[in-house]
């Protein structure tokens, strides 16, 4: 069985020990399948990424004693690849102008419905403010994926995860789609592609059979199974790792220097002490 899989962080700040340990489990169950790991650069956020964080990353995951395939694919470089997709999109009746700003969002969600949702895995879940209100493109704050008539083409739809909280097949439902996730963002004026259309497009263009990331992403999972059977991509198996956590139980970011793998080295740990902490 074909096995392909890869870590794909942003150049963004220091890699901490919840990337060491998405790295090492990824890297490890590549090569316990004889497959392959590969390393992506995603650097969407041309306002954030910067080179000297994108040579660290090299430099850590070289030190972890880890190797990938060659070249590295960078999202810098694909630009014109989601423009495509977009339009693709467009023509298929599915993405609309949204010209709300981040205050009219939060207005139009300060009178909740009972019972129903404020937010989803991409945020606080769209109101629809804009949906058929034909705003050209131009003007738009964000281009967003009517949901509902993304569904009703692509679904049926289900996929696979091995993870250690939600093993199983997981079926997609048209009214859950709407009503707990909503019209996502696609894209932004200063930013080529949101970070669901992106990942869907990377992973296809390399072959990748299996996604191993962060729980946190697992609700995000089934917007990815959407746009792949828009687009007509595969679907990978999904795995969900836990999630490395400071000692007050709260999520690393990039920002907790103080777990920085970068730090670690520094201090004198070794690679093995690096998988000792995260429970590898």
């Amino acid at each position: 069985m074909t096995f392909i899989t890869r870590l794909a962080p942003s150049p963004t700040g220091p890699l901490h020990l919840g990337h060491a340990y998405s790295a090492m489990l990824a890297h490890d169950m590549a090569q316990v399948a004889g497959g392959t790991f590969f390393l992506r650069i995603d650097d969407l956020d041309q306002s954030r990424a910067r080179l000297h964080w994108e040579e660290q990353i090299y430099d850590d995951l070289t030190w972890l004693d880890l190797t990938w395939e060659t070249p590295v694919r960078r999202q810098s470089d694909h630009f014109a690849d989601y423009d495509a997709t977009l339009h693709k999109l467009s023509e298929m009746g599915l993405t609309y102008a949204c010209t709300c700003t981040r205050r009219d969002i939060e207005a139009a969600a300060n009178a909740p419905q009972e019972g129903v949702p404020q937010f989803g895995p991409d945020g606080r879940i769209y109101s629809g403010t804009c949906r058929n209100a034909g705003h050209a493109y131009s003007d738009a704050k964000c281009i967003r994926l009517n949901m509902r008539a993304a569904c009703e083409k692509a679904l049926p739809a289900h996929f696979e995860e091995s993870g250690p909280d939600h093993a199983g097949t997981h079926a997609l439902g048209l009214d859950t789609m709407v009503s707990t996730v909503g019209d996502v963002v696609l894209a932004r004026p200063n930013m080529a592609a949101s970070y669901h259309l992106s990942v869907v497009l990377d992973d296809a263009a390399t072959g990748v059979t299996d996604v191993i990331r962060g729980a946190d992403l697992f609700d995000a999972t089934a917007i990815h199974v959407v746009l792949q059977n828009l687009l007509g991509l595969p679907t990978p198996r999904y795995h969900h790792h836990k999630l490395i956590r400071d000692d007050n139980g709260k999520r690393l970011a990039k920002r907790d220097d103080a777990r920085a793998i970068a730090k670690y080295r520094a201090d004198g740990a070794s690679p093995a002490d690096i998988r000792a902490m995260v429970g590898l």
